[in-house]
């Protein structure tokens, strides 16, 4: 080969496709270090495949930027927590949310939920008021938590597996004081059953009664929904406030139909896409160059068992092998790495090999059998750094095969399920028929990026070509 690690790399950065490539593969590392960084381990199990931690958002809804495309009407659907009070004077706590009202459309619904309402003595009073901005102020809702029983210690909690959720458009006493209200201000002849047949509860929040059509019209501006704790003691405290309204749209990708934020779980597909690519195509590399050199160099009965092994397992096909050790073992990332560098190594195997038969006979490795230098010796100093380049192209590209492999298993079904990828997003919107449906947000950003990574790494792989093909490289 006569190209040293360092002149294949620089023969990468020269080329276009290189430098695209690494480009590309510089913003999926970013993005990767960015989610390792900022989300848990267990994201999995702990957030994604968790239907409660989804409870708040809307169900199968499209990215909240199709609202920009002309001749379309969508509501974005908005999820405010806070988990500490904006204002707080002794016993009192203030929890306070701001919404900006825009367009002529109301919110679907509006909810509020509470989670760890803590006390000590007797539970707090929990009001929650509206401000409008044309200056006026009502209170939607009060609540009082259930008191302590004689056998619970102090402090008490409540809320704590189970947070309490009420939809303010539809609660009796929430509409009674939103018809109260429109009856003082604008004369407005509506009683809560009449809001609620209606679905006028939101409009009754967010709009000013026109009494000739009997509805409500926008009036826009900054609304402030304050959630009040007023406790008996001074370490009463709510542990979460969250404010949900209702809308037709969602964040940057979308939700699916458990209303799962497609753009965290695509998000958590970059480390696990490159983790899976990288660590199947470098232990394969390892073992493939490995069995390469020593068949190559010590021939004899070693290279007959090393390639009458190769052959078997070269015929071996691989996708019925991995169902049937995924039904066996069960769904796990690291089995179906492992199974993929098993039977991935002979090809780079027979072709380590046919270089170090040529290598064997050089000069300098004669020359250092005169001296007297080892075997091991031999093949680690001198043979395997003429062998690094070609090897190191090599891993680049068997990085996609193994990404896709991986996206194909999870498509049939046999992905971990407890690690969210681009297969298993693809895999639970064809389940769910988002295909027949129109839910093209859940298919096509996950398969568009297995086919990024994938090219990414064919760049590179592009870039690489002159290092494997002394022709090439003697024509630039």
């Amino acid at each position: 080969m006569n190209v040293r690690l360092l002149d294949a790399l620089r023969i990468l950065v020269r080329s276009g496709p290189g430098i695209t490539g690494m480009v590309c593969l510089f913003f999926l590392l970013a993005i990767s270090g960015y989610v390792l960084a900022t989300y848990p381990l267990d994201f999995g199990s702990s957030k994604w495949s968790n239907p409660a931690e989804w409870a708040d958002y809307p169900k199968a809804v499209p990215p909240a930027w199709i609202g920009a495309i002309p001749g379309t009407r969508h509501v974005e659907h908005q999820v405010m927590t806070l988990s500490s009070p904006t204002n707080s004077v002794e016993n009192e706590h203030e929890y306070r949310f701001q919404v900006i009202q825009k367009g002529e459309q109301f919110p679907t619904f509006v909810s509020v939920a509470l989670s760890n309402l803590q006390f000590r003595v007797r539970p707090p009073l929990v009001t929650f008021a509206l401000e409008r901005p044309d200056g006026t102020r009502l209170v939607l809702y009060r609540h009082v938590a259930h008191g302590k029983r004689p056998d619970e210690s102090s402090p008490t909690v409540r809320y704590k597996e189970e947070p309490m959720r009420v939809r303010l458009d539809g609660d009796p006493l929430v509409l009674d004081n939103l018809a109260q209200y429109h009856a003082r201000w604008s004369d407005a002849q509506l009683t809560p059953i009449d809001l609620s047949e209606s679905g006028l509860g939101t409009g009754a929040m967010f709009g000013s009664f026109l009494p000739g059509e009997k509805k409500f019209t926008s009036l826009t501006g900054r609304y402030e929904f304050i959630l009040r704790v007023q406790g008996k003691d001074s370490q009463d405290t709510l542990g979460k406030a969250t404010l949900v309204l209702g809308g037709s749209s969602f964040g940057l990708m979308g939700t699916d139909a458990i209303g799962r934020d497609l753009a965290v779980g695509l998000l958590f597909g970059f480390p696990v896409a490159l983790f899976i690519g990288l660590m199947a195509s470098s232990l394969t590399t390892a073992v493939g160059t490995t069995l390469g050199i020593l068949s190559g160099y010590c021939g004899g009965w070693v290279d007959m068992v090393i390639q009458r092994l190769s052959d078997v397992v070269a015929n071996i096909p691989l996708l019925p092998i991995l169902i049937f050790m995924v039904f066996v073992f069960g769904s796990n990332l690291m089995l179906i790495i492992l199974l993929l560098v098993v039977f991935s190594w002979p090809g780079l195997t027979i072709l380590v090999r046919s270089m170090v038969l040529q290598l064997r006979t050089g000069q300098f490795v004669e020359a250092s059998r005169a001296l007297g230098a080892p075997s091991s010796r031999i093949m680690i100093r001198h043979i395997f750094p003429q062998t690094a380049p070609f090897v190191f192209a090599q891993m680049i590209f068997f990085t996609p095969a193994a990404i896709l492999a991986e996206a194909g298993l999870s498509f049939l079904g046999l992905g971990d399920p407890s690690i969210p990828t681009w297969g298993q997003i693809l895999e639970q919107g064809f389940r769910t028929g988002a295909v027949y449906v129109g839910y093209w947000w859940w298919i096509l950003p996950p398969g568009l990026l297995i086919v990024a990574t994938a090219i990414t790494f064919a760049l590179l792989a592009l870039g690489l070509e002159p290092v494997i093909n002394p022709r090439l490289r003697r024509t630039r």
